[in-house]
């Protein structure tokens, strides 16, 4: 049909892809094991039959049956139990495999998602579909699947053979499970019940993001002698899924309680039933046969209620399941920043970087329904990075110089103009390309966890020992490395080995210089040097932006003083730019901006001079 999508169990055997081959093999293999576990008590309903015959007529009594069946019963018993575990490995491996594929599918596929998807759903969300999500369909296709076949066959199976030895009994051992069955169509059928899982999927994201955020702040949480009471988004958020989940079990328990009391009675209403029929039967041989036909009913029919219980767990499960999917293919669906078709794909031979009218706000208000537009982050904005040359951003908070600075890399698709190479559109450079040709350096600094050495790697995946400690020397990073435990194999984070934010920064600045790309992007790479080291930091700098395009953010004007570009941004606009000397003269934004700088810097002086000053005096 045209239009229909695949949900729930459908939609998860279609991502399973050729692991389907597993999971069928899988089921056959399960219900193979649940027929043959039947066979025992059929053995024992004919080993029975046969003892009963040798007290009726001895000479009718015929030992082989006997032992033929008790064979049976035990080859039947080892079969079911290697048919079963052979369901499970074969489920467990599809699972295994499916578990990884889809992972990195996801992995791959969030990659290549705008930072925009990142920014606007949470890390603890995204956390909960990679893992928790994930780990349940894993469940579900290792034990969920075989469980849920064998279970059903088993039923199937022993409802046969009711019906076959005696359709009168076989109706009464069904009849509680109807009854249950019904009972938890009441409890969880519908759209009720989808809504509750909605709910509670919701609940727990909220409260694994504002995981993330309260761990994230325990310094700040530490420092101010607060508790998770006082961190009111993680408190509420824990709050309201306690509550919900207090909410569900009592609108469940009665039905489901009431379930599980008519389940475990289906004895209960056999025998009334059977005795009732047995008054029935006038001939005592007639009586007899009913008499063993009634307990192999009373044998058998109570083992129906366990598959029947394992089979509505796993179909309670599928609600869980079908909500993890469609979170998995909302992921799926968010479309990828757009590669350049094959003709489209322009290779540049230069490396200045120009944008031409560009326009772009960030992503937030229409697609979520708000009735505000939010601002443009950047309108109109048009400059040209010489290569070779420093182009310095400069502005206040907010002003749009870190937004150009992630448009160059495309980490966001702009609304309006282009953003060129070499002249060529980055929109036609394929993604790898566009990444090999820029290196960043930003404020904000993100380290694996791995050692020092795997982190500097990361400017470039087959680079040597001996070029990750050149790069480790040149960034001025190289003898605090070699004071860590383990040198450049210490682990950031193991055994309490932490760096500080201006080392992170230097580990930063070292896989800029190993990765060597022909564009550097700099955001106030020296925001966290301490005075002793800064002066080395700008040496490491000078050397890993020779015969480069260089954009640098500042807020130290003093560092881009001697830049060939500076530019003035106000409000996502360029309001001034030229050079150090000439934006002075203008007396506009920058040379306020510079003002400011010489009247703090001043202001440091004479407040040294007055403390030297009351110490003299003192003394």
């Amino acid at each position: 049909m045209k239009g229909y999508r695949k949900t729930g169990v459908f939609r998860l055997l279609e991502i399973a892809g050729e692991k389907r081959t597993l999971l069928t093999l899988s089921a056959v293999m399960s219900c193979a094991g649940s027929l043959l576990q039947l066979l025992p008590y059929l053995s024992a309903y004919f080993v029975l039959t046969e003892v009963l015959q040798y007290r009726t007529t001895p000479a009718a009594f015929d030992r082989n049956t006997l032992v033929f069946w008790s064979w049976v019963a035990g080859v039947s018993m080892i079969a079911s139990l290697v048919f079963t575990y052979l369901a499970g490995i074969c489920s467990h491996i599809a699972a295994f495999r499916i578990l990884y594929g889809l992972r990195i599918r996801l992995a791959e596929h969030i990659g290549r998602l705008p930072l925009g998807f990142l920014s606007a759903t949470s890390t603890g969300a995204i956390k909960k579909v990679l893992e928790t999500n994930v780990e349940k369909i894993e469940n579900f296709v290792a034990h969920g699947i075989p469980d849920c076949v064998g279970s059903l066959a088993m039923t199937v199976f022993i409802g046969a053979g009711l019906f076959s030895i005696d359709w009168r009994l076989a109706l009464v051992a069904l009849l509680p499970l109807a009854v249950a069955w019904f009972l938890l169509l009441r409890i969880v059928g519908g759209g009720k019940s989808e809504d509750f899982v909605r709910q509670y999927q919701d609940a727990m994201e909220r409260m694994s993001a504002s995981a993330v955020q309260f761990i994230r702040g325990m310094p700040a949480i530490k420092t101010f002698g607060q508790t998770v009471r006082s961190f009111r988004s993680f408190h509420g958020d824990i709050v309201k899924y306690r509550d919900f989940a207090i909410m569900l079990t009592l609108v469940w328990q009665n039905g489901f309680v009431g379930m599980q009391v008519i389940l475990a009675s289906v004895a209960a209403f056999i025998l009334p039933a059977g005795l009732l029929l047995l008054h029935g039967y006038g001939d005592p041989a007639q009586a007899a046969a009913f008499v063993m036909t009634l307990l192999l009913a009373l044998i058998v029919a109570p083992g129906i209620t366990t598959p029947f219980t394992n089979a509505m767990m796993t179909a309670l499960s599928m609600n869980r399941i079908t909500e993890g999917v469609s979170r998995i293919d909302a992921i799926f669906a968010t479309p990828p920043l757009r590669e350049p078709r094959e003709s489209d794909v322009r290779i540049p031979r230069a490396f200045d970087v120009a944008f031409e009218h560009v326009s772009f706000a960030y992503v937030g208000s229409e697609e979520a329904g708000e009735n505000f537009r939010r601002p443009y982050a950047l309108q109109n904005v048009s400059f040209t990075a010489r290569e070779r040359r420093i182009t310095a951003l400069v502005g206040p908070s907010g002003s749009g110089k870190s937004t150009v600075a992630h448009l160059i890399p495309r980490f966001w698709e702009i609304l309006d103009g282009s953003i060129r190479f070499g002249g060529v559109d980055i929109r036609n450079i394929p993604t790898p390309t566009l990444m090999e040709s820029v290196s960043f350096v930003f404020q904000d600094t993100f380290m694996l966890q791995d050692t020092i050495c795997e982190n500097i790697r990361v400017g470039k995946s087959d680079a040597s020992q001996e070029e990750i400690v050149r790069a480790a020397k040149a960034a001025q990073c190289h003898d605090f490395i070699e004071r860590l435990p383990h040198g450049y194999d210490t682990k950031i984070g193991e055994g309490g080995v932490c760096l500080s934010s201006g080392e992170e920064q230097r580990v930063a600045v070292a896989r800029a210089i190993l990765k060597n790309a022909p564009i550097l992007v700099l955001d106030e790479a020296t925001a966290f040097a301490d005075p002793e080291n800064e002066h080395r930091m700008h040496a490491a700098l000078r050397e890993l932006m020779k015969g480069k395009t260089v954009i640098v953010i500042a807020h130290r004007l003093q560092s881009i003083k001697n830049a060939d570009q500076i530019l003035v941004f106000k409000d996502g606009r360029i309001e001034e730019r030229g050079r150090h000397e000439e934006l002075l003269l203008q007396e506009g934004i920058y040379y306020r901006m510079w003002e400011a700088c010489m009247d703090i810097e001043s202001w440091t002086l004479d407040h040294r001079e007055r403390l030297q000053a009351n110490a003299r005096c003192s003394a």
